[in-house]
């Protein structure tokens, strides 16, 4: 369906969200590269989104997209509507007790931060995940010693056909590195649960968490979270390195020589550089190890030749 076809099946539902066709997305990602959107849609509010959902025709794809620290866009760029969150409907913070209710929208640094400040412990590893709370939900983001399993109470989230679900921690089915929850569920807010602390100490852990990933990671380079997750018993980073290719280039896109489970975009990189170069380094620690690693990073859209 063209860009023009899913403006006109939206706009019976008078939409109070922007409608954007044709959108280039490569500057809502970390990389810069990428394809547009046919039609990129952010939501006025819950409400607005279900509205969406309801009136747009089953056939043409949803797909959502956050803070685009963990996403490739590819450079045939992404069919159908794509969905960004963000606003006061989708990106507050509010805390009663040791209850801490977050929009989708809110980045993980923001929320630790929010904890950090009403003086509630256990969050604050989301202090070094460059990433949004919806995309924490969906993939039991963690770092430090800490995951989203681990604080999370339950989420709501609007289904395909524009009804609203409240998840349980259970119904989430989190596991490393990802959750069980319907793929057609787009995530609206997550309600936390922290636990007393002193708010010195927990901002002292936070700082700790900053000076580590600053140390360790290419966060100042055109680059996205980890590439691969951690095999079981091992590390990504070992198997990248040991299959020398730490520093490895393709194109514009290079293994980061700082820490070799990041790819980063050196200038004038496509979507094809990074994600293929992602796939010669499975391959090399596939054959120098027998491990198959996994991406991490998510990767979306139409690849072109």
């Amino acid at each position: 369906m063209t860009s023009a076809a899913i403006l006109a099946a939206l706009e019976p539902a008078a939409l109070r969200g922007r409608l954007l066709p044709d959108h280039p997305l490569a500057d809502l990602t970390w990389f810069r590269v990428g394809g547009p959107a046919d039609v990129l849609f952010t939501p006025a509010d819950e409400e607005d989104l279900a509205a969406a959902l309801s009136a747009l025709p089953p056939e043409v794809p949803v797909t959502v997209i956050g803070l685009g620290s963990n996403l490739i866009v590819r450079d045939g760029g992404v069919p159908g509507l794509v969905i960004r969150l963000g606003g006061k409907a989708f990106g507050s913070v509010t805390i009663e007790g040791e209850t801490i209710r977050a929009g989708t929208a809110v980045p993980d640094m923001k929320l630790a931060r929010a904890a950090a400040e009403a003086g509630l412990d256990g969050l604050a590893f989301y202090r070094g995940i460059p990433g949004s709370v919806g995309g924490a939900l969906r993939m039991n983001a963690g770092a430090h010693g800490g995951e989203t399993t681990d604080v999370l109470v339950e989420a709501r989230a609007i289904d395909r056909s524009g009804a609203l679900h409240v998840l349980s921690h259970a119904d989430m089915g989190f596991a490393y590195r990802h959750c069980s929850a319907p793929a057609d569920l787009i995530f609206t807010q997550a309600t936390y649960r922290g636990r007393p602390g002193d708010r010195a100490a927990i901002e002292a852990e936070m700082d700790r968490v900053t000076a580590a990933r600053e140390a360790a990671q290419p966060i100042r380079e055109r680059t996205g979270g980890s590439t691969f997750k951690n095999p079981d018993g091992g590390k990504a980073w070992q198997l990248v390195d040991a299959a020398g290719c730490r520093g490895l280039t393709r194109g514009g896109a290079q293994v980061s020589e700082m820490h070799c489970n990041f790819l980063i975009n050196r200038g004038g990189a496509t979507a094809a550089d990074i994600e293929g170069l992602g796939e010669e380094v499975r391959a090399r620690v596939r054959e120098t190890s027998g491990i198959d690693l996994h991406w991490e990073i998510k990767r979306i859209g139409v690849a072109t030749r």
